[in-house]
């Protein structure tokens, strides 16, 4: 049950007694459960439903009870904890993230005093000097002078800055909440940002829905507008082009697409202005970051930075909380309060103890994440075999080149070598210019930035070693940001000017030589890292590219054995070696063998031809004496089914046939005449299904 109450009272005591008087009847026990007790079901709506059901138990939920400071606390209507889950407990179950704070300040100056005098003397003329004081005292307030243009202008390219350079922001798969100090200031923020790359992208949702009645009172003199007169400008331009949802207002219309969008998509709706709306349960998981430009304090603002600690994937690691107002004592406070009970919320004697407040210093968490990002990328390193040269790391990441399933088998170890160089990436760019400050000596600061350049070279080369052109992970674009800022590396970090592409096609385009002489050093210094680095490549193409054409690949992988073999035996010299795995990483790069006859010139035709197996298709009128053919003989007629079967699959494919069993029958029963041999059409559907041609 939500809401208890009647319209049109006048006298809510008397209304009370009324109530009271003639109490619902109710069979058996009577449990209400009051979801945000603390709220609006505290006061008369409370008493409302008590004296309609006075012999019910009722039940409270809250997430931030009120404090002992205000008049009716939560503790005084619904009496004493049936049981409490605190915002570190929370933290730790990995329910929602941590919190990170960073104090921003903003530095203001007066212009030339006796400019800004002449100009207020001039404008003012005809006031006597009490109007001109009175004048003075209102427009010369703090938050007048924090909502001056050029302010505001240094925290939108402030806010700018942080979504090319911050994880999650600048990767587009997060986005941010900045929250204003007025309606008036959230336009003008608005405004600002429309102008900063952001339009389209950013939004304004506050409680304002523009009226015409709203300005018919407002004189502003020649060229100039008051607050009233902006915010109904701003609003009237924004919802121009906003087609109404049925039974909703255009503000309506355009507050749900935005939040829709911001939920959904965060790289179209990377920024919403808010001033008190959706500061509370607005949930959002894509939200990372926090900017407040607005004083708030206790149960408001920890709701508000709680927007940020939603879980959303790997790559949220905490919520951050940007704060250009200096509320770093309030958010401590507020903290304080919801993280463990203390007098402010439970008159009992819990034994709590010193409140553990999870808001970290930026640069303490800052370097925590990297010490622990570190000791991470040390620990998966760890059991790779002395002298944990390029050539061990190899073996240890991507398996023994002879044995085909431990490629695929260290897949997972590879995967958690990528993110945890990814991590220490973020880690340290996230305190880069300030290691000394976070209380690194310069000693540390070089063993830091000597292990960062290590890690990402070797990642470099597994990736290049597994045949893996991209991280398993979303996160190049940061890393690459990062390193190319903050990382002074010896040799040039772009690979090759082929650095995009996989190895197999980098041996296709510019020869063996040259893509030797394009890997990493680590790898191209020693002739096994070279080897295993080529072989672990074909034979990633080959698992990956396996089920389009079994026959073809199973062929290839044999050969690929043969040579390693070879090789290991030193039954083969190193450029004898290096001329077959060439011809090889040809073979299985372009998907087929040289002496392919000319007809079967699609991937489909050449994979029917290579799965046919005669000797289990049933009796087939093939009208070999057909001179279009020119062709005899076995290899004729293995020809001529294949380029048969490709044509009648052609020719009744239904649209959308994949995933659609009535529509498969069709081709099966087409393919059944054609082979006369059920297996055998059964085992051939696996192969054209993989095709895309069909």
């Amino acid at each position: 049950m939500h809401k208890f109450g009647r319209k049109g009272v006048d006298n809510f005591e008397e209304f009370i007694r009324e109530l009271e008087s003639q109490p619902g009847h109710t069979v058996g026990d009577v449990f209400v459960f009051v979801d945000e007790c603390h709220r609006t079901q505290s006061g008369k709506l409370h008493r409302t439903m008590k004296a309609l059901m006075p012999n019910a138990v009722f039940v409270g939920f809250t997430g931030t009870p009120l404090l002992k400071k205000d008049a009716a606390t939560t503790l005084e209507v619904f009496g004493s904890y049936i049981h409490t889950y605190k915002f570190n407990e929370a933290v730790e179950d990995r329910v929602v993230l941590d919190l990170v704070y960073e104090a921003r300040d903003i530095d203001q100056q007066l212009g030339l005093k006796e400019k800004i005098d002449a100009w207020f003397d001039a404008k003012t003329r005809g006031l006597n000097e009490w109007q001109k004081a009175a004048l003075r005292e209102q427009w010369g307030t703090m938050q007048h002078l924090l909502s001056s243009r050029s302010r505001m202008n240094r925290v939108v390219n402030d806010i700018v800055f942080d979504f090319s350079v911050k994880p999650r922001l600048s990767n587009h798969s997060g986005n941010a909440i900045l929250v204003a100090s007025s309606i008036y200031e959230a336009c003008k923020y608005f405004e600002l940002f429309q102008k900063s790359g952001f339009k389209g992208k950013c939004a304004v949702i506050t409680s304002y829905n523009p009226q015409t009645r709203d300005i018919t009172t407002e004189d502003t003199g020649a060229n100039t507008e008051t607050d009233k007169e902006s915010i109904y400008n701003t609003y009237m331009a924004l919802l121009q082009s906003v087609d109404p949802i049925p039974g909703k207002s255009k503000t309506e219309s355009y507050e749900d697409n935005a939040k829709k969008l911001f939920r959904e998509q965060p790289a179209t709706m990377k920024l919403l202005i808010v001033v008190d709306k959706l500061l509370t349960g607005f949930d959002a998981p894509s939200c990372t970051c926090l900017y407040i430009d607005k004083s708030m304090q206790d149960h408001a603002l920890f709701q508000a930075i709680c927007r940020t600690n939603r879980l959303d994937g790997d790559d949220k690691e905490f919520g951050y909380i940007v704060d250009y107002k200096d509320l770093f004592k309030k958010v401590n406070d507020a903290l304080k309060v919801y993280t463990v009970y203390t007098s402010e919320l439970d008159k009992s004697d819990t034994g709590a103890g010193e409140s553990d407040i999870l808001m970290k210093d930026r640069l303490a968490k800052g370097r925590e994440r990297l010490d622990n990002a570190l000791e991470a990328l040390a620990l998966i390193c760890e059991p790779v075999e002395p002298p944990k040269g390029e050539l061990q790391h190899i073996h240890f990441f991507c398996g023994n080149s002879e044995i085909p399933e431990e490629l695929a088998a260290r897949e997972s170890l590879r995967s958690a070598l990528y993110k945890a160089t990814a991590m220490l990436v973020r880690a340290y760019g996230g305190i880069a210019d300030e290691l000394d400050a976070a209380g690194y000596s310069a000693t540390e600061v070089q063993r830091i930035k000597r292990a960062l350049d290590r890690s990402v070279k070797l990642r470099e080369i597994i990736r290049h070693a597994s045949g893996e052109s991209i991280d398993l992970k979303a996160y190049e674009a940061d890393m690459r940001h990062l390193i190319d800022t903050y990382i002074e590396a010896d040799e040039p970090r772009k690979i090759s000017p082929f650095d995009a592409l996989p190895l197999l096609e980098l041996i296709v385009k510019s020869g063996i030589s040259e893509a030797i002489n394009n890997l990493p050093e680590g790898i191209k210094g020693s002739r096994d890292a070279i080897a295993e680095t080529i072989e672990n490549n074909v034979r990633s193409k080959i698992i990956k590219d396996h089920l389009n054409d079994p026959a073809f690949y199973d062929r290839m992988s044999l050969l690929l054995d043969e040579l390693i073999a070879s090789r290991r035996r030193k039954a083969i010299d190193y450029e004898a070696y290096l001329k077959r795995i060439a011809e090889l990483a040809n073979r299985v790069a372009s998907g087929h063998a040289e002496e392919t006859p000319a007809q079967l010139n699609t991937p489909g035709r050449r994979a029917l031809y290579n799965n046919l197996k005669l000797d289990r298709v049933g009796h087939v009128d093939l009208d070999l004496s057909d001179e279009q053919t020119g062709y005899k003989g076995l290899q004729d007629e293995k020809l001529r089914l294949a380029m048969m079967i490709d044509e009648t699959v052609r020719r009744v494919r239904p649209n959308g046939w994949r995933g659609v069993k009535p529509k498969e029958n069709i081709i099966k029963g087409a393919l059944f005449e054609v082979l006369q041999d059920a297996d055998e059409v059964e085992r051939l559907f696996l192969v054209i299904e993989r095709q895309k041609e069909y």
